[in-house]
C-alpha cells in the first residue's frame, strides 16, 4: 500500500547539500569576524516565555499582533512562544544570569528564527540570523564598531555592492514630541493612507514611515520630521557616529524613514541594503537599544546590537558563485578485487588520523566507475588498494586535478599506508602554496 507523499510545512524550507558548502563558508567568516573584534558566543532557548516578546518588542508591532508562533503549555499552563527574533532572549540571559556583573560583553549568537507571515523570497516562517549584542556600551563608538565588522565581513564574503543607509530615532521624550506631532499630521491626511497605515495612526505611527505603499510615500514626504526634534545630546551622538565612519572611509547615507520594527529601538538604528533580492532588500539591521533592559526587569543598561539575515546573505554568495564546487573531501578511497575493502578501510582511518576529509567508497563497482565517482567528488588525491597494494601494505596515490608536471603524484605512486598520511597532507600543503601565489594579486617591491 502507498503512503500520499508529505511536503515540509510551508515557509519551512529544506537545506539541502548544494548549498551547504555555501552556508558553511558564510559561518566559518562571520565567526572569524566576530572573534577579532572580542565577541564571544551564547546560545538562548528557542522558546521563551511570551511576556519577553510582548513587553520587549511591544504590543502594536507586527512581530507581536500576528506573526508570533504563540502557545499554551498544556502541562503548566504558560504562554510560551517560538523566538521571533533573539535580542530579547539574549538580553533576559544576561539579566537571569548576571553577566554584566563584571563590566560590558560582547556576544553572538546564531540559529533560526519563527514568524508567522506570508512567505515570499527572501522571507520565511522558519529562518535562520546570526547576530550580535554589545551590553553595557553607551558611547556612540559601539555603533561604529559593529559596522566596521560588518562591512570587513561583506568584504570577507565578496558580497559586491551593499548600502549602508542609517537613521537617528532620538530618545523617549523626543519621540513622543514628534509622535504628537506625526499623529495629528497623519489623522489630517488619513484618506491618502493605505490600509495597513490608517490601522497604525494612532497605535504605532512611526511604523508607517517605513511603509513601501506608493500614496502612502507620497504623503510622508511632507509629514514632520524625527530629526527636527532633537536636542543636543541626540544630535551630538549621531553626529559623532557619522565623524566615526567617514574618518575609516565607511561610505552611508542618511534614511530619515528608517526606524526599524522594533519599540525598544532608540538612538543609532543601520541597515544594510542590496537591490539584488527584490523587496526583501535587506540583509543586516541593527542600532541601540538602551531601555530593553528595564523593560524585561533589568538595571537601566545601554546597549547595541545587529542581526544579519542568513538566507538572504547566502542567495547573495550564491549569485557570486561563492562555495560552487566545492570538494567533499580531500581524498578519495577506491579498492579494487577480493579482500581489498578491509585494507581500504584501513588506509581511509589512518588518512582522517592525519586529519584529512576522506570518502571511502562503500560498495563493489569497477575501478573505472570508482575513479567517475572520486573525479566528481572534488578529491585532490585519489587513493587505490588494490590486491597487490593490500597483500604489501601500500597503496597507490594519483592526483585528481590538473596542475604542473612536477607536483605530487602527477605520476601514479605507491606508498606505505603507514606513511600515507603523511605524505598526502605534505602534498595537500603543497598544492594550497602553489594556489595562494597563483591567487595573489602582484604588489611593487615597495608594498611587500
Amino acid at each position: 500500500m502507498s503512503h500520499p507523499k508529505i511536503n515540509a510545512v510551508r515557509g519551512m524550507n529544506d537545506l539541502l547539500p548544494s548549498s551547504a558548502a555555501v552556508l558553511e563558508r558564510f559561518q566559518r567568516l562571520a565567526i572569524d569576524a566576530l572573534r577579532s573584534y572580542g565577541y564571544r558566543q551564547i546560545r538562548t532557548p528557542i522558546v521563551e516565555a511570551t511576556a519577553v516578546f510582548r513587553r520587549g518588542l511591544g504590543e502594536v508591532t507586527d512581530i507581536v499582533e500576528r506573526e508570533m508562533y504563540t502557545f499554551v503549555d498544556a502541562l503548566n499552563g504558560d504562554s510560551l512562544t517560538l523566538r521571533p527574533e533573539n535580542t530579547a532572549g539574549v538580553v533576559r540571559a544576561a539579566i537571569e544570569h548576571s553577566l554584566l556583573h563584571d563590566g560590558p560583553c560582547r556576544l553572538w549568537y546564531y540559529g533560526p528564527m519563527f514568524r508567522h507571515e506570508r512567505p515570499q523570497r527572501g522571507r520565511y516562517r522558519e529562518f535562520f540570523q546570526m547576530g550580535a549584542e554589545a551590553l553595557g556600551f553607551a558611547g556612540p563608538e559601539i555603533e561604529v564598531e559593529q559596522i566596521l565588522l560588518l562591512q570587513r565581513l561583506w568584504k570577507v564574503l565578496e558580497l559586491g555592492p551593499v548600502r549602508l543607509q542609517l537613521n537617528t530615532l532620538g530618545q523617549t521624550a523626543e519621540r513622543l514630541r514628534h509622535r504628537q506631532d506625526l499623529i495629528a499630521f497623519l489623522q489630517t491626511h488619513r484618506a491618502e493612507l493605505d490600509a495597513d497605515a490608517q490601522r497604525r495612526v494612532e497605535t504605532n505611527p512611526l511604523r508607517i514611515l517605513d511603509s513601501k505603499h506608493p500614496g502612502t510615500q507620497a504623503c510622508l514626504m511632507r509629514a514632520p520630521r524625527l530629526l527636527d526634534y532633537l536636542e543636543g545630546q541626540s544630535l551630538a551622538h549621531f553626529e559623532r557616529v557619522q565623524q566615526l565612519l567617514g574618518q575609516e572611509g565607511v561610505a552611508f547615507e542618511i534614511n530619515p524613514r528608517l526606524v526599524r520594527g522594533l519599540d525598544y529601538y532608540n538612538l543609532t538604528v543601520f541597515e544594510w541594503v542590496t537591490d539584488r533580492l527584490g523587496a526583501q532588500g535587506t540583509i543586516c539591521g541593527g542600532g541601540r537599544y538602551d531601555g530593553l533592559f528595564e523593560l524585561l526587569g533589568g538595571r537601566p543598561t545601554p546597549a547595541c546590537g545587529f542581526s544579519i539575515g542568513v538566507e538572504r546573505v547566502i542567495e547573495l554568495m550564491d549569485g557570486a558563485g561563492a562555495g560552487q564546487g566545492e570538494a567533499a573531501c580531500d581524498v578519495y578511497v577506491l579498492h579494487q578485487g577480493a579482500g581489498t575493502y578491509e585494507a581500504a578501510l584501513r588506509a581511509a582511518e589512518r588518512l582522517r588520523d592525519a586529519g584529512l576529509d576522506v570518502i571511502l567508497h562503500a560498495d563493489e563497482a569497477s575501478l573505472k566507475s570508482q575513479m567517475k565517482k572520486a573525479d566528481a567528488s572534488g578529491a585532490e588525491f585519489a587513493v587505490i588498494v588494490g590486491v597487490e597494494e593490500a597483500a604489501a601494505s601500500t597503496a597507490s596515490v594519483k592526483a585528481l586535478r590538473p596542475g604542473g608536471e612536477d607536483g605530487p603524484f602527477r605520476r601514479q605512486e605507491r606508498v606505505s599506508v603507514e606513511e600515507l598520511g603523511q605524505r598526502l597532507v605534505e602534498a595537500l600543503c603543497a598544492q594550497d602554496g602553489v594556489r595562494v601565489q597563483e591567487d595573489a594579486p602582484a604588489q611593487a617591491p615597495s608594498e611587500i
